[in-house]
């Protein structure tokens, strides 16, 4: 019975230490994967800022919509289908980001994120202005594929179905995809957004809004994600060298 004993416990302990490098061992290749996507990312933004500035038009190729490539647009805001991007915060402050599309001609828009917005500390204080310009503008900025997302509860606003809303003149959302947001205000966007970064007002004078525009950045500290894999492979080779050291002892007994 003894010797049954220790053989069940030969067994578990083998099928544990086995059961750990193998988990161990894919977690080490997870991060290695998120290593390369960050290397991955990281060469995206660099071409992107590297091609040479666009000026946005309504029959501007797809193609040449490349992610974080500085570009410009030229034309007239629609202030009524303004939106603001729930808790977008900056440096630690609580507050929204302003989109609201540019008609760059009657029938075709491109969604610009304005900037970022503080957050009232009460909900009784109201927010601070938005500038309305309707004479038309140039703004310039770096394209994006998409407004950046945030993790979404079920309870999250949604996008109002129709806008404007005489309800909600300033809709509040966590998140706005390009094609919700053409289908509640009617409007046909070009496949991109457009991170604003200055426009003509603003460059004769930085305190004409009080929007702020340092956009934030994907992490790209693939060196992170290196080390933490080599934890996790050292992890994986103290299971195999304890697996193979009981395996090895335990056929020793049996002969």
């Amino acid at each position: 019975m003894a010797r049954l004993h220790t053989i069940y416990r030969t067994l578990f302990a083998l099928l544990l230490l086995g059961i750990v490098a193998i988990v161990c061992a894919s977690l080490g290749n997870w991060q290695l994967d998120r290593a390369a996507q960050r290397i991955a990312i990281k060469h995206a933004i660099d071409s992107g800022r590297n091609s040479p500035p666009l000026h946005i038009e309504p029959n501007t190729p797809p193609q040449a919509l490349t992610p974080w490539r500085p570009a410009s647009a030229h034309g007239v805001w629609r202030h009524e289908f303004t939106v603001l991007l729930e808790n977008r915060n900056y440096q630690g402050r609580p507050g929204y980001w302003v989109a609201t599309p540019l008609m760059l001609d009657p029938a075709t828009a491109v969604l610009v994120l304005r900037g970022w917005l503080p957050r009232p500390a009460s909900i009784e204080q109201p927010l601070p202005p938005i500038p309305t310009p309707n004479a038309e503008q140039t703004i310039t900025g770096e394209l994006l594929s998409r407004v950046p997302r945030l993790f979404e509860l079920s309870g999250a606003t949604q996008l109002p179905a129709h806008l404007p809303d005489p309800a909600n003149t300033l809709p509040r959302v966590q998140n706005l995809g390009l094609d919700a947001y053409a289908a509640a205000t009617g409007l046909k966007f070009i496949p991109a957004v457009l991170a604003q970064t200055a426009d003509a007002a603003q460059a004769q004078d930085t305190a004409s809004t009080p929007l702020l525009r340092e956009w934030p950045e994907p992490s790209l500290d693939a060196d992170k994600n290196k080390g933490y894999a080599l934890q996790w492979f050292s992890f994986a080779a103290i299971a195999a060298i304890a697996w193979l050291v009981i395996a090895w002892r335990a056929l020793r007994r049996r002969h």
